[in-house]
């Protein structure tokens, strides 16, 4: 397999986590300016922000719980030649899952769906991790 191929859904985890945090920088300056929030009440990490700033930021902070796992296995993949097609779908699906999550936490917050889009993730993240140490163990 090809490494652009590998790497693409990394690429696009990655851009989903960059759109999210300018997202949460935007709704955060705008509650700011709009003087819904005090800079000196969120200056050490408050959590005093409006709600719709605290689910921007929260939906940011999920990009780096899960996807961290995510992130260990693909240069593990890579250099031990274990990524294959099966390994890119999954990685694939994976990142779809992410994507579908963030939606849902950034629009209508509704939380079954959110929760069965997490599950997806964590149940394809599962089965590319017990695939990938099926491989290294048997080989």
């Amino acid at each position: 397999m090809i490494v652009q191929a590998i790497l693409a859904p990394v690429f696009a985890q990655v851009l989903l986590t960059f759109a999210l945090g300018f997202w949460m920088g935007r709704v955060r300056f705008a509650e700011v300016r709009a003087g819904t929030v005090r800079v000196g009440d969120i200056a050490l990490g408050q959590k005093a922000w409006p709600a719709r700033a605290q689910q921007a930021a929260n939906t940011y902070a999920n990009q780096f719980e899960l996807p961290v796992l995510f992130y260990a296995l693909v240069p593990l993949a890579l250099y031990t030649r274990k990524a294959d097609l099966l390994f890119v779908v999954m990685a694939w699906a994976f990142v779809a899952t992410r994507i579908v999550h963030a939606g849902v936490s950034i629009t209508t917050n509704h939380v079954p769906h959110r929760f069965r889009a997490f599950v997806a993730g964590v149940l394809v993240l599962l089965v590319m991790w017990v695939v990938f140490a099926v491989r290294i163990l048997a080989s």
